[in-house]
């Protein structure tokens, strides 16, 4: 083999499944070679890791709202990848809403591009919106390169990104059936969805946001995704209630996928205190049970992925003086945040770093199409997170990369400290320009 661009030896790593020692060799951003950690290779820069660091794969977080352009005050490219690439996440996916334009048509997703070109410290792809008068451009978006289509069954909180009613879902279905593409879908029924009251109390809000109401909005899914044959991906599952329907759609052959949170698996309503305002997100953090569920859906694979859900917005609107929660956003930040809250639940659930490879970045990429991330093997992206899973730290809002520092985990403490991040054979460094490339579907650039 001719001399490699690096070399890097991992006493640890999560390859394939399993965890090795091992030494990975990589040419032009990509994993050319994987081998025994005894073997001889020769380059021209060798990255030697101690035993107290695990390599992983990237992650990969294909649920994020970056809000940029028109919200850039929100977060922003800059802020966001930094934040991604400090909880070593090396592939981030934009949601379609909160940016104005919304990314509904062509024109959006260009200006899109446009903002984030030079300020992406990791590589972003992007998901297009699917609203009820944005069917003509739905194909268009689709040979654009997005990676698939967000809507919403429920009051998405932006006037620029309404709902899809019943009949608007199985238009769009059969549209996105036809190209072959992914549908994401926010699945609350706002037939069972109430007006939060004015009140400081978590239990009023999550009232109004009953377990029904994702029951109720996962059976339509199903039924519509069964009459035409469309791929879908239900986001941000909350309520554990809904698992059974999942399962059972699977094995009737409805090609349906199931992503939940760091938040939903760390967090219980029993302990949020009044005027927390900070916790709400929506669907809502459920109960202590509901918790436990969730984790069963995990281990046997009814949920397939942990994603962040990524949605900041102005800290006056999260109404932290008044904790009003009928008033405030409904959204947490965690981009930064999410892989050592996760990993310091699951290792006490006996959980290890390879289910924590499969659900943040093998099956992410899977599902997004991005089929040369999330894992450490011959022809992948040398995109690598380094993480010390048994160093802990405390959680200090002020050291976080996001734009808007507000954090339902601050002072809470966490296992697993990210020493570095790679991309493309290249550490990350956030005091040099920004590396990260734009992704089209594919995984083309």
């Amino acid at each position: 083999m001719t001399e490699l661009d690096l070399v890097l030896t991992a006493p640890r790593a999560i390859v394939e499944g399993r965890e090795v020692g091992c030494r990975v060799g990589v040419n032009d951003g990509r994993i050319v070679v994987v081998e025994e950690i005894s073997a001889e290779l020769g380059a021209r820069r060798h990255a030697v890791l101690t035993d107290d660091v695990v390599l992983l794969p990237g992650l990969v977080d294909s649920h994020v709202h970056v809000n940029d352009p028109g919200r850039t005050e929100w977060e922003g490219f800059a802020h966001a990848t930094r934040a991604a690439a400090m909880g070593g996440v090396t592939t981030i996916v934009d949601m379609p809403l909160n940016s104005i334009p919304a990314t509904t048509d062509v024109a959006a997703l260009l200006k899109k591009r446009e903002t984030a070109s030079g300020n992406c410290f990791v590589d972003v792809a992007f998901w297009g919106g699917a609203i009820p008068d944005n069917r003509h451009d739905l194909l268009p978006l689709h040979d654009a390169g997005v990676l698939g289509f967000k809507g919403f069954l429920v009051d998405s909180g932006v006037e620029e990104f309404p709902a899809l009613t019943e009949s608007d879902l199985e238009s769009v279905m059969g549209i996105v059936a036809a190209s072959g593409g992914l549908l994401l879908l926010h699945a609350e029924d706002p037939d069972a969805v109430t007006p939060t009251p004015a009140s400081t109390s978590y239990r009023d809000f999550l009232d109004s946001r009953p377990d029904s109401s994702e029951v109720s909005a996962i059976r339509s899914v199903i039924d519509a995704a069964r009459r035409t044959g469309c791929r879908v991906h239900v986001v941000h599952l909350s309520s554990a209630a809904a698992l059974p329907l999942v399962a059972a759609a699977r094995a009737d052959g409805v090609a349906i996928t199931v992503e939940t949170c760091p938040h939903y698996l760390t967090l219980a309503a029993e302990h949020i205190p009044a005027g927390a305002t900070e916790f709400k997100c929506c669907p809502p953090i459920r109960d202590e049970n509901n918790r436990r569920m969730l984790w069963e859906g995990l281990a046997d694979r009814t949920l397939d992925m942990v994603v962040s859900d990524h949605s900041p917005c102005a800290a006056e609107l999260k109404c932290l003086d008044t904790g009003m929660f009928d008033q405030a956003w409904g959204g947490i930040s965690s981009l930064q945040l999410g892989l050592p809250v996760l990993w310091t639940e699951a290792r006490r659930r006996g959980h290890t770093l390879v289910d924590i490879a499969r659900w943040m970045s093998g099956a992410t990429a899977a599902r997004t199409g991005l089929s040369h991330k999330g894992r450490i093997a011959v022809g992948a992206d040398a995109d690598f997170c380094v993480l010390a899973p048994d160093e802990s730290f405390v959680v200090d809002p002020t050291q976080l990369q996001h734009r808007i520092p507000v954090t339902p985990y601050a002072g809470r403490e966490l296992s697993g400290v990210v020493r570095a991040t790679w991309l493309a054979g290249e550490q990350i460094n956030l005091d040099k320009p920004a590396r990260g490339r734009l992704l089209q579907r594919g995984g083309t650039t």
